[in-house]
């Protein structure tokens, strides 16, 4: 883009060159004898506007597509918000939320309870943040070797042979359980999962008595709307109602939660017992059954896509409050992605199912991506201030 201007005696112009190669000439006025400043100024204001708006233009023009990248400024990171404009809080009114993570016994759900715990420490008590309590729902049945590290509730699982091998079963009806039985002194509930490190502090990003939830591109009820009206009835409405979430994140009113959890267990039970749904849904049955169970309810969800990060897939950690380190990992030493296949760098917490990953995992080589880089650091901090941490 360029401009360029032109102020002689018998004539005043401007001409602009935008982003996209046109040229456009404003103004040329003859004028007797000298030029007025009126118009020079006018041309001069105009230009400058015209400039601006090709700027932003460009900007957004080379905006990558990935809603975790910092460049994303200018766009609104609330994807949908039900009912319209929600009500905003009152200015400097906190609204605690407590923080609840299923987990069981097992080694590999153990070390990344114990990464997620620190981070929430660290960012709990900072500006911005409205995190309240802390709780761990272990769902073994008995207690584990973290009850005096991080705040726990052993619960039971469901009965044996019930899951039928799923384990994420057993979510729900730990939330039931819970919620029935443990005294929760906030009235909002952050539902997370082990894997999952705060990058800064999180407010309650809940509105106006609506939940928030991040949407997952994979989750498509529309896709499916055969298996789905399987237990989401017609007369209920359309499945578009049905949000693209999961359970978690999502921070919810702990009285909705008390209505849909036990619907939530219902459907994932419904649903494992279906051959076509378990088939289609596969590992993330979990997840559509939290979906299907709010819209039975008739709650539906403000969806923000800042509420978490991905990597590999989101590159830039921007405005995230949560990263997720659910996807492998792999590069090779260019910097390059490999996913599909074990890289020459990789992290992948699947590596790490019998023991916890060692301290000072050596940083990814140049050109990986700042999330992933962000993720290696910040599981390094973690693992070098926690104690015993190989031998756990």
């Amino acid at each position: 883009m360029h401009i360029l201007f032109w102020y002689g005696d018998n004539e005043c112009w401007c001409s602009i060159k935008g982003v996209a190669g046109i040229r456009i000439m404003i103004g040329r006025r003859r004028i007797m004898g000298r030029a007025s400043p009126l118009v020079l100024m006018i041309l001069l204001g105009f230009g400058f506007l015209l400039a601006a708006y090709n700027l932003v233009a460009m900007i957004l023009h080379n905006t990558s597509a990935r809603w975790g990248d910092a460049t994303l400024f200018f766009r609104d990171p609330v994807d949908k918000i039900p009912g319209g404009t929600t009500k905003k809080k009152a200015e400097n009114a906190k609204v605690p939320f407590h923080v609840a993570v299923t987990s069981t016994d097992a080694i590999y759900s153990k070390w990344q309870c114990r990464i997620m715990y620190y981070w929430y420490k660290r960012k709990k008590d900072l500006p911005g943040s409205e995190m309240g309590g802390f709780t761990r729902i272990l769902h073994s049945g008995k207690p584990d070797n973290l009850m005096q590290e991080i705040p726990s509730f052993v619960v039971d699982p469901l009965p044996v042979g019930l899951d039928r091998g799923y384990v994420v079963l057993n979510r729900p009806w730990a939330f039931v359980q819970w919620l029935e039985k443990a005294t929760i002194e906030e009235d909002y509930v952050l539902m997370a999962e082990p894997d999952h490190i705060y990058l800064r502090p999180l407010p309650n990003l809940a509105s106006g008595g609506y939940p928030v939830a991040f949407p997952f591109f994979y989750i498509k009820p529309s896709e499916y709307e055969e298996i789905v009206r399987k237990f989401y009835p017609e007369e209920y409405g359309p499945v578009a109602d049905i949000d693209p979430i999961g359970n978690s994140p999502v921070i919810i009113k702990k009285d909705l939660l008390e209505k849909i959890a036990p619907t939530w267990m219902n459907i994932s039970l419904q649903m494992k017992n279906d051959p076509e749904t378990d088939t289609s849904f596969g590992w993330v049955l979990e997840m559509y059954a939290y979906a299907v169970a709010s819209a039975l309810h008739g709650v539906q969800h403000i969806l923000r896509k800042d509420f978490m990060l991905q990597p590999p897939w989101d590159t830039l950690t921007g405005t995230s409050f949560i990263l997720h380190y659910t996807y492998g990992c792999d590069y090779n030493l260019k910097g390059e992605l490999t996913y599909g296949k074990i890289g020459e760098w990789r992290f992948d917490k699947r590596s790490y199912l019998r023991a916890p990953p060692p301290k000072n995992l050596p940083l990814p080589p140049p050109g990986v991506p700042q999330s992933v880089v962000t993720l290696v650091r910040m599981v390094n901090e973690a693992t070098a201030n926690l104690p015993n941490w190989e031998t756990e």
